[in-house]
């Protein structure tokens, strides 16, 4: 055991939300570590960080997240708990950390990446296609009802937010017809049965990064950057990079419907992309592929494209 390997007395801190599903992320994350390094469960400790996007008073309303702030509501807390020295990493769904790090932090590793997919989640209807005019489907992701209803203008759709539990609660108190999870939380919670069916990529494109847990830690932690080393995924790391980059390109934000999905074939990167309107009227998609080491180079270039397309200004209107 090395000098700078934890210990029950002097346990390594993972912080987190406290919501069900980033739990599951920490103790997945804990589990690996454990398993990295031979450690006792005792040896790490799993810290509860209420953020922003938790606070109940917010969200009770059902009100829109753009109206309540940015990306940060789901990571700003913890962040500011690295900062401060009270955690040594942080356990985040990388779908809600925003492209800009705070000063001092950095990504360090990502799990390996889980299903990629969007479930369809309704207790009368198999698919989107079953839904009959007038359905009302809820989601809180304005990438969901972008799509939606660039698909399916005949539908109607409520903002609904909440775990699991109370999505499904909303559903049985006919508050929506439908509404949508990520498939890949459902996996990490055991509730895949829940979802009707998993919606292709082609289909509904994935926001960038779904499915990936990343750990933040202080960038000059060497400690931190060791024993996160064995639980680093390369090929996510991989994708990653090329969906963030488009993502920090096209300076994406709550208020942005933007999906991406890169996926390997080989030596080979392909990424498609996609920006809407946020009523859904207008969509521009395009694909990028090349190689692993120009993976970040692909998702700028593939931006560029894109905002080429839509016209200036488009992003901001």
């Amino acid at each position: 055991m090395t000098q700078n390997m934890p210990t029950p007395a002097h346990p390594f801190r993972i912080g987190t939300r406290g919501s069900p599903l980033a739990l599951a992320q920490a103790h997945e994350t804990r589990a690996r570590l454990m398993t990295a390094h031979s450690l006792p469960e005792a040896a790490i400790e799993i810290v509860v960080i209420k953020t922003t996007g938790d606070d109940r008073t917010l969200i009770a309303a059902d009100r829109p997240l753009k109206e309540i702030g940015n990306k940060g509501l789901f990571t700003k807390e913890i962040e500011e708990a690295l900062i401060d020295h009270r955690i040594d990493i942080a356990v985040h769904s990388m779908k809600d950390v925003p492209t800009a790090r705070a000063q001092g932090l950095a990504l360090i590793a990502y799990l390996p990446r889980e299903d990629v997919r969007d479930a369809f989640v309704s207790l009368s209807s198999k698919s989107l296609a079953d839904l009959p005019k007038g359905a009302r489907v809820g989601t809180s992701s304005l990438r969901r009802r972008a799509q939606l209803l660039h698909r399916f203008s005949h539908l109607e759709v409520v903002e609904f937010r909440g775990n699991v539990q109370t999505r499904l609660k909303k559903l049985e108190d006919g508050v929506a017809d439908a509404t949508f999870l990520a498939m890949a939380g459902l996996n990490r919670l055991g509730l895949s049965h829940l979802a009707a069916g998993a919606i292709a990529p082609d289909e509904m494109l994935p926001a960038v990064a779904q499915g990936a847990i990343g750990i933040e830690a202080r960038a000059n932690d060497a400690t931190a950057r060791t024993l996160t080393a064995p639980l680093n995924c390369a090929p996510t790391t991989t994708r990653l990079s090329a969906e963030r980059a488009l993502l920090a390109r096209l300076d994406g934000s709550c208020q942005t419907p933007i999906a991406a999905l890169a996926t390997l074939t080989g030596d080979t990167l392909s990424l498609t992309a996609q920006i809407l309107s946020p009523d859904g009227t207008a969509a521009f998609t395009d694909h990028a592929t090349g190689p692993l080491a120009s993976a970040e180079a692909i998702g700028t270039a593939l931006a560029e494209t894109l905002l080429a397309t839509a016209g200036e200004g488009f992003l901001q209107r």
